[in-house]
Order: C-alpha cells, then sequence, then structure tokens
C-alpha cells in the first residue's frame, strides 16, 4: 500500500475528513494562499476540462454561443434589481482603489489614498447585472432575439466556511444567459438547459438525479422560478449540483431592454440564466469514490487506461516497450486515453496504489511469464476484480469493460438514491430520520413559515418539488396540519 493511502480516512470513521483528505491525496487540488481559495492541480483541472467539453458541445448543439465579459462589474449596477443586489450583497468582494505604492517606511506596498475609485467596482459574484446592461444595446427588436450567450470564468462570493471545489470563496464555472421574444420561450429555455444538465450529470457524470423546482424561499434572487438538479451524496446529504433560472422580465425591466415585437409594440426581454461549476468536482469524488481513493467514470476520467509492465533488466524493459507501446497506440486509435507507465523510479507495488488513489477505470500490467504466455492481468477500479487474459482482442475487451464500468457505477449510485428516498408524513419521526440522511419526500403546505421551522429545528431544507413525483393527492402538511400544495424532497444538504 502506497504511502498516500496508510492515512485515508475511512468513510464509516468521518466522511467529512475522508473527502478533504481525498481532494488533495489525489492530487485534484489543494488550499491556496489566499483565504478561501483554491489550486486545482493538473489531474483535477483535467476532469474539469471533460467536464467544460462535454457541456460546451451540449451547449452550442442547442444554438448557445460562447462570450466573455469583464469580472469587474460597476456597484450601480447591483442596485437595478432589488432582489438580486439583495441575494448577494454580503457575498461580494469590492474593489475601492486602483494603485499601489510603497510605504514611506519602507517597510513594503500600501494602498494610495489618492487612488481611491469614484465608483467602487464589485469582483463578479454573477453576470445578470452586467451582461443585461450590453443586451440593452444589442436587442432592439424581435428580430435581435433570441440573444443565446454562455460564459466560462471566475466568479467571487466571499463564503465564511470553504470546503475544496464545494464552497469556495472563487471558484470556476459556465453562466448561461438568454434573452427572449415570449415568457414561453424563456421558460422553455430554462426548462431545456435544467433537462441537458440533468442528462449529462447522468449520463457522462453517472450520477443520478432528482429533478425539480426551487421553494420561492429557496430560489434564485431575482429568478421567478428556479429548476434544480439534487444529487445524493454517500453520506445522505444532498448537493445542489446545477441551476436554471427563469427571470421573467425583471432584468429587461431593470436595464431597460426593450424590443420592438411582432405586432410592432414595445415590450420588454424576457430571460434566463443557468450555470453549473467544479462543485460538479466534488459532486464526482463523493458519489463514486471508497476507502480505497477515487472511483471516476471512463467518460470523464483523464486516463482511461494505464499499462504497467514488471521486468527484470534493459533487454527485458525493451520487449515490454515494443509489446506494450504497440499496444497503447493501438487503445489510443480507438479515442481512448492510454498511459504506459514504464518509469523505473517507482515500484510496480506503488504505481499500483497511485493510479487505484486517482481512480484510473482500467489498469493493465504484464509481467515476464505474461510476456511468454501471451497473456496480460486486467483490473477494474470500481469492483477491484482482475483476471488475467490474453492478450490478442485485448482492445475489444478493454473497450467493453469501460462502459461496462461507466452503466455499473450509475446503476449503483441510482440504488443507493433509490433505497434513500423516504415517503415520510409524521414530523416526530422525520426529525429523527432526517439525522442519518436520506432525501424525504414530504407533504408541504407551501409556505415560508413552515420551511423556515424545518429548516432551524432540523437543519434540513426544501431542496426541490421534483417534477416526476406525483402531485395529484399531496395529503397534510406534516408540521402545519394544514392542506398541502405539493409533496417535496426535504434533506440536509452541503
Amino acid at each position: 500500500m502506497a504511502k498516500e493511502l496508510k492515512n485515508l480516512t475511512k468513510r464509516a470513521d468521518n466522511y467529512s475528513a475522508w473527502y478533504n483528505e481525498l481532494v488533495v491525496k489525489a492530487d485534484l487540488a489543494e488550499q491556496s494562499d489566499v483565504r478561501g481559495c483554491m489550486v486545482i492541480k493538473p489531474y483535477g483541472y483535467a476532469i474539469w476540462e471533460k467536464i467544460q467539453q462535454s457541456l460546451d458541445r451540449r451547449f452550442k448543439e442547442t444554438g448557445v454561443q460562447n462570450v466573455y465579459f469583464p469580472m469587474l462589474i460597476p456597484k450601480s449596477f447591483l442596485s437595478k434589481e432589488a432582489d438580486h443586489v439583495e441575494g448577494f450583497a454580503k457575498e461580494c468582494a469590492v474593489v475601492t482603489h486602483y494603485r499601489l505604492k510603497n510605504a514611506a517606511d519602507g517597510s513594503g506596498v500600501v494602498v494610495d489614498p489618492e487612488a481611491k475609485l469614484e465608483e467602487e467596482l464589485i469582483i463578479r459574484p454573477t453576470s445578470e447585472t452586467t451582461i443585461w446592461n450590453t443586451y440593452r444595446k444589442w436587442i432592439h427588436s424581435w428580430r435581435d432575439l433570441p440573444v443565446l450567450c454562455n460564459q466560462w470564468c471566475n466568479v467571487m462570493r466571499w463564503e465564511m466556511r470553504t470546503r475544496l471545489f464545494l464552497r469556495t470563496s472563487e471558484f470556476l464555472w459556465q453562466e448561461g444567459h438568454t434573452a427572449h421574444a415570449t415568457r414561453e420561450e424563456a421558460e422553455e429555455r430554462a426548462k431545456q438547459m435544467i433537462r441537458l444538465y440533468a442528462d449529462f450529470v447522468e449520463k457522462e457524470m453517472a450520477i443520478p438525479l432528482v429533478v425539480g423546482v426551487k421553494s420561492e424561499t429557496e430560489r434564485f434572487a431575482g429568478a421567478l422560478d428556479t429548476y434544480t438538479i439534487e444529487a445524493m451524496m454517500q453520506d445522505g446529504k444532498a448537493l445542489q449540483s446545477g441551476t436554471s433560472h427563469f427571470l421573467g422580465q425583471n432584468f429587461g425591466k431593470a436595464f431597460d431592454v426593450q424590443f420592438v415585437d411582432r405586432e410592432n409594440k414595445l415590450d420588454y426581454a424576457w430571460a434566463t440564466s443557468w450555470g453549473v461549476s467544479t462543485r460538479l468536482m466534488g459532486a464526482l469524488i463523493m458519489t463514486h469514490s471508497d476507502d480505497n481513493g477515487l472511483v471516476l467514470p471512463p467518460n470523464l476520467a483523464p486516463i482511461q487506461v494505464v499499462i504497467v509492465p514488471i521486468y527484470k533488466g534493459e533487454e527485458e524493459k525493451a520487449a515490454f516497450d515494443q509489446k506494450l507501446g504497440e499496444l497503447a497506440e493501438s487503445l489510443r486509435k480507438r479515442g481512448l486515453s492510454v498511459k504506459y507507465d514504464n518509469a523505473d523510479n517507482k515500484r510496480p507495488g506503488f504505481k499500483f496504489a497511485d493510479y487505484e488513489l486517482k481512480g484510473v477505470p482500467v489498469r493493465l500490467v504484464m509481467g515476464g511469464r505474461d510476456l511468454q504466455d501471451g497473456t496480460i492481468e486486467v483490473m477494474r477500479r470500481d469492483t477491484l476484480e482482475k483476471e488475467t487474459v490474453p492478450v490478442a482482442g485485448i482492445e475489444d475487451r478493454v473497450e467493453a469493460l469501460l462502459a461496462d464500468i461507466q452503466t455499473n457505477i450509475f446503476a449503483k449510485a441510482k440504488k443507493f438514491l433509490d433505497e434513500h428516498i423516504f415517503p415520510c408524513d409524521n414530523y416526530e419521526e422525520f426529525k429523527e430520520r432526517v439525522k442519518e440522511g436520506g432525501f424525504f419526500l414530504c407533504p408541504w403546505d407551501g409556505t415560508a413559515e413552515t420551511e423556515a421551522r424545518i429548516k432551524e429545528e432540523t437543519q434540513a431544507t426544501v431542496r426541490c418539488i421534483p417534477f416526476d413525483s406525483d402531485q395529484s393527492n399531496p395529503g397534510t402538511d406534516m408540521v402545519s396540519g394544514k392542506p398541502a400544495v405539493c409533496r417535496a424532497i426535504i434533506a440536509r444538504s452541503y
């Protein structure tokens, strides 16, 4: 066992410590010198790149184009939409000066008091305000619509309690912002994007989801409706993994984005925004990984197949390099990401533990006897099962194995989710059981008062009203005793 794994906390002992240690030990990220921010290391960023590339392709297939807007937003912009500024005011980082100077006593640099900005600038917590201020210049007629834009960027939200990937002050994300001529078009776009996120997360990340609409209290600041994908982590807590917002005409009116419609009348543009972030990395880790390290879905693994020779001497090494080098190239021609690790500075056992820790889906190992016999050892990371098979035709076997791993880890996570969704009509029962985790499908009267009481007494929140649940006869609210308006998923969350 490699030294990285010796001190990895077990999930059953301390799930939070296990997660924090795994992110660092698997070389995904580390804390930066700036409080609450992180350094995403090459292996972690390679996973994010795969997420980014797959989503970007899907966005463009729906007509979305990429843009870039400045990270600095005039403070006055945030004052134009009241709900929006109230929602983000406590999280904003503010730029007040534009110059430094050397301290008179030679102790270093100080802020030059003469360089105070006339108007403070906000480091973007999200970009609705600056984008809609620009859309006013782009949109004049119904012929200019829809505008379908997305940007990949960083944002800053001043978090007091942070955790790598899950909640950091600065994080990477994409934010889509669309403008439409009608309410119906905007609502359909918002729903289309949450469906797109759900399809991506389930098919590529192998994470099963509950998809639904947020309560009024939990919706995005300035939105009329927020749609969400909620994932369940192995400790039974919810992780909001992506959102899509129908913003109505709120931002169109706030920034005076008017257009002449088909009837030659002035109207305000209808808006959506939608986004996912590096929080998806946290979801990926916590949904699939185990006490031996990461378990990565093959579709997103930076290295899908690692090939390790076990050789003695340079002559045998040369024979392996010839044989396994050809195998690696053959697999690459099939579109697979392959690493041939013939380095002699680490022992095979260390390599095995390291690639296990990093979640490489398939490991191929060939020793001297395998070379003579024409065989190779195959190990799959999801189950840790090994078998020795003929090297002839191994390419087909590896492709089939990767597909099976992708299917298997989704099925395992789906089984866990399904087994931890509990209908519950009794508040006393709920208060006891929610401590152990899980999603509780409960009758809710739809009031903010009931929602607030549940949160205060149990630390659980209304995650969403799920799209696929039967809402025809929701019953009686378990807290207030009033008639319920729906059944909602209530859970503790990250």
